[in-house]
């Protein structure tokens, strides 16, 4: 990886192959596997009324449009026929008699030329042709009715079949959107650091999206169009095999166009999707740090930046599009050389009486046909590229296992071990972001239950590293974590985290009301236990200060109130946990003097009877700590209570009166 445009650029991916992608969608379509049975039923249906419809134009041109008179001058079962029909005419008409009496000369004439059968028949007048073709009529009738019932069919069916499909695959990205957000809310911390935003939101979102096109729209239409143009082979070559080997030759040609096409649109999607997902991480941060972007007059220089990432994804569209330019005419233009081919030839044997008009005009329309499902697929070949693209990226997020490791006894011990935290212990412990680059340094101490530890330090020290190791959001590089003199590891992370509760230096909420915020996720309260709460956590007032109360609405990381009050939120969502270890990191950072003092007495009331460790950059909200450790450089360098460091005038007490400005 390296850096562009301070983005980390996605894994390179190698050469997957769509069938691999399309079996590992497979596990996804079991829970619906009926209806897509049923959608494949219908679409076998559909491509036979589509191969009958031709089929029965051909009837209706070879038997009542345009019958074959040579055939049945020439053919003396056919004269017979003829005959027997004219029999039926009711001889009381004067017209229809003499209509009789032609037609029997006509076939006086059986044995002679077809020419001469052909001026024969042309003497006979439109009115005598009208009563002799009368048969004729009513059998184009009944195709034409036919012909417009299998329509209608047609686009029921085609509606049922739609419906199904749309169904289907809006249930499988739900379930695969959600299974994308479930394994992403199990990975470990660490995975979120090295991934933007951005990049995941465009994961979850437009590239689950493609997902849906590709079932909805490309599965379907290949399972139509491959049953199609098998369907059609094989009724061109019962119709006239020749013909249909003629109009076969230019079957190479798009065989390799399409290769071609595959091999050059693939690596065009992979960039498209790696540049949206840039755009995306690159405009989230943008909305972020937009306070930052103003302040510093950084408005044009960031636009620039936008503007090189998209043109970038511009450039790639346009080579996206230039390929499709190319292959979709040539496809066009080789559909329409098949059609000639089947023109030239065809029409010679219809000339030489080897082939019927009927069987012609088929023959075309089936060529045309056999044509369109490769211009389908060509149309939407990016749709599939474009989704077997985001495949690669969803289930690259699937296949990454940055999540943190389990013991096997977690499920057995753990739930037992847990019940009370008794000890929290640190024995020996090194941790690093970077390989070889130590933020901690063989850290060991104990904390007991009930007891208050503070955490002081400089910046930079390795303090919020030290406390996010605790709930397991990181584990150490070596060394180990113990509660009740068990490793950590061995307790199920689930049943760790409930029993603690974390303030932080800048409390993260969500858009919602307040309720929400503090009480959801936490068993149903009463609102005697709620107003418990609030009063503990000084949040009283607040609350009753704004129109709605708890139910007031609170934008996106609860921009809409002061960090103050955002801080007294996070301790009133601590104390409706009812934790039995408190984590503090900085909690009363910027925060002015007067609600310092309502958060420190919030503060207060949430750690008695409670273990408690605090990190602390104000050394005057430490000084009631049963034990301070101080921490510089990643390992601990003092430790003792408030009173015994200022004695021993070590780095805490040059610390307090820097801070004092003494």
């Amino acid at each position: 990886m390296h850096p562009d445009f301070g983005y980390f650029e996605e894994t390179k991916l190698g050469k997957p192959y769509d069938l691999k992608l399309l079996r590992r969608l497979y596990p996804f379509t079991q829970p619906y596997r009926l209806l897509l049975f049923w959608s494949i039923v219908l679409v076998l249906l559909i491509t036979a009324l589509d191969l009958a419809l031709p089929y029965v134009t051909k009837v209706a041109i070879d038997r009542y449009i345009v019958p074959q008179m040579d055939s049945s001058l020439r053919n003396k079962t056919n004269t017979a026929e003829s005959k027997s029909r004219l029999l039926k005419i009711n001889m009381a008409d004067p017209a229809k008699r003499r209509l009789v009496q032609k037609y029997n000369d006509l076939f006086q004439l059986e044995d002679q030329t077809a020419t001469i059968a052909y001026d024969a028949l042309a003497n006979i007048e439109s009115s005598d042709l009208a009563i002799l073709r009368r048969h004729d009529i009513t059998g184009l009738t009944l195709i034409s009715v036919i012909f417009l019932g299998l329509v209608i069919i047609n686009f029921g069916l085609n509606f049922i079949q739609k419906m199904i499909m749309e169904y289907t695959g809006n249930m499988i990205m739900h379930d695969l959107r959600m299974r994308l957000f479930i394994h992403i809310q199990g990975l470990a911390i660490e995975f979120f650091t090295r991934n933007p935003v951005g990049r995941l939101v465009t994961r979850v979102t437009n590239d689950v999206q493609n997902m849906h096109e590709l079932l909805t729209s490309v599965i379907s239409l290949i399972f139509k169009d491959l049953f199609l143009l098998w369907g059609i082979a094989a009724v061109m070559l019962v119709l006239n095999w020749k013909l249909a080997l003629v109009s076969f030759t230019v079957l190479p040609i798009v065989l390799y166009a399409s290769l071609n096409f595959s091999k050059r649109a693939r690596d065009i999607f992979r960039e498209l999707r790696i540049k949206i997902a840039e755009i995306n991480t690159r405009f989230s941060e943008t909305i972020g740090g937009i306070r930052i972007i103003q302040l510093f007059r950084q408005e044009r220089n960031n636009y620039d930046r936008f503007k090189e990432l998209n043109h970038e994804n511009y450039l790639a569209g346009m080579r996206q599009i230039h390929v499709l330019a190319v292959f979709m005419p040539l496809i066009e233009l080789l559909g329409m050389v098949a059609v000639a081919l089947v023109i030239f030839y065809g029409g010679g044997r219809v000339l030489s009486g080897s082939l019927s008009l009927g069987a012609l005009v088929a023959f075309i329309s089936y060529i045309r046909m056999f044509f369109r499902p490769i211009r389908d697929l060509a149309e939407k070949y990016n749709i599939l590229q474009n989704a077997m693209a985001s495949a690669e990226r969803i289930f690259l997020i699937l296949d990454t296992t940055n999540t943190l490791p389990q013991h096997p006894a977690q499920l057995t011990t753990g739930r037992l071990d847990l019940e009370q935290i008794s000890k929290l212990a640190l024995d020996k412990v090194w941790f690093s972001y970077i390989e070889n680059e130590p933020v901690l340094k063989d850290i060991s101490f104990d904390i007991q239950a009930g007891e208050t530890v503070a955490v002081v330090g400089p910046t930079g020290a390795g303090k919020t590293s030290l406390i996010n190791l605790i709930p397991r959001f990181y584990d150490p590089t070596s060394g180990r974590l113990l509660i009740n003199g068990h490793d950590l590891k061995t307790f199920d992370v689930s049943l760790l985290r409930s029993k603690i509760a974390l303030v932080m230096q800048d409390p993260f909420l969500f858009s919602g009301t307040i309720r929400e915020n503090i009480f959801n996720g936490s068993q149903v309260f009463s609102e005697q236990e709620i107003h418990a709460v609030l009063e503990s956590a000084n949040c009283k007032n607040l609350i009753d200060r704004l129109p709605d109360g708890l139910d007031t609405i609170l934008s996106e990381g609860g921009a809409s109130i002061s960090s103050g009050e955002r801080q007294l939120i996070s301790i009133a969502r601590a104390f409706a946990r009812s934790p039995q270890l408190i984590l503090f990191d900085e909690a009363t950072s910027y925060i002015d003097s007067q609600t310092e003092l309502r958060i420190q007495q919030a503060l207060g009331k949430l750690m008695q009877h409670r273990t408690a460790l605090i990190i602390a950059h104000r050394l005057s909200t430490v000084r009631n700590a049963n034990r301070i450790m101080v921490l510089n450089r990643g390992r601990i360098i003092e430790t003792g209570t408030h009173a015994e460091l200022m004695r021993k005038e070590g780095f805490y007490y040059r610390f307090h009166q820097l801070q004092n400005g003494i």
